[in-house]
């Protein structure tokens, strides 16, 4: 096996290009009349354009961060909203902590799909 490519579907091609390349600040590699791609690290990311999207119970991609809370914070600051969970102590800012001090934080696309922010414990 080679390198991962992950996929992830939109039927808002143009909220998903902004949202994926401004708001989180992944890099453009090409869009085409099937898909939107970026690149994220070592990963290739293929945003599949569809007619209506199905979206996923669970969280469909995440991202490793060194440092949650500034990252939070900045993506907060370009307008991503992070979610809340009644079953899950989170912080003010949205951010769960595991008992083994992971830290997590979950926003949505513009379609909905569910992504995540990890921070793993030292």
């Amino acid at each position: 096996m080679n390198r991962l490519i992950a996929f992830v579907a939109t039927a808002k091609p143009v909220e998903a290009l902004r949202f994926y390349g401004e708001t989180i600040g992944l890099e453009l590699i090409e869009e085409t009349q099937f898909s939107i791609v970026f690149s994220s690290g070592e990963t290739m990311l293929r945003i599949q354009k569809v007619a209506e999207v199905t979206i996923p119970p669970d969280t469909a991609l995440g991202w490793e961060v060194d440092d949650i809370g500034a990252r939070v914070q900045d993506l907060r600051n370009k307008g991503a909203v992070f979610e809340r969970f009644e079953e899950m102590p989170q912080d003010p800012d949205g951010i769960w902590s595991a008992p083994d001090g992971t830290k997590v934080a979950w926003l949505r696309d513009p379609d909905g799909n569910l992504l995540s922010l990890t921070q793993f414990a030292a």
